[in-house]
């Protein structure tokens, strides 16, 4: 199942009905950083958690899965139809558009990444599967299990993404990365 493409669901049927983390929390019973985290894929949640949260946002979880599990032979993408998605705004400042939110049932997840001049990851972090990096756009840090790799633009990391690592940009312009995750990146 498309994770990424089920907690953008649940995101945006909330926003649809205006209600906050805290009043979904409210009418579901689960704790507003449980749902922060489903919501931004940190988590998986099990079906007793997904059949309370499409009951407060007053979905049938049919509606919630349909097209779930439907895989186009193609899926493009265009520039416009890029979706942000935000993952942990508390420890990182890097905007993340997906560029492949219109194929569900995937097993990469492409994103194109842009860091801030002297944004970036607070602290290196692991997450399950593998992941590629290529930076496409000036020049950024990509630290890895403690030792800090300068990579500029048409430079590329392949690595075991269950590793602590982090991207940061020190420079004074922005950075463009390419990143696939291959698993559930955390």
């Amino acid at each position: 199942m498309n994770m990424v493409e089920l907690a953008s669901r649940l995101k945006s049927a909330r926003l649809a009905k205006g209600y906050t983390l805290e009043r979904v929390s409210e009418l579901s019973g689960l704790g507003k950083g449980l749902l922060s985290k489903v919501e931004n894929f940190r988590v998986t949640p099990s079906l007793p958690t997904l059949a309370k949260l499409s009951e407060a946002l007053g979905m049938s979880l049919s509606e919630l899965f349909t097209g779930l599990d439907e895989k186009p032979k193609i899926s493009i993408v265009r520039a416009e139809q890029r979706k942000e998605v935000e993952r942990n705004r508390d420890q990182s400042d890097i905007d993340y558009q997906s560029l492949a939110h219109l194929r569900p049932d995937r097993n990469m997840d492409p994103f194109l990444l842009t860091v801030p001049a002297g944004g970036g990851r607070d602290e290196a972090m692991p997450h399950e599967g593998e992941e590629f990096l290529m930076v496409t756009k000036g020049r950024v840090s990509f630290e890895y299990e403690g030792e800090v790799h300068d990579m500029k633009a048409g430079d590329a990391a392949y690595f075991d993404a269950e590793v602590d690592h982090r991207v940061f940009n020190p420079h004074k312009t922005e950075a463009q990365v390419l990143c696939v995750f291959l698993g559930r990146p955390m």
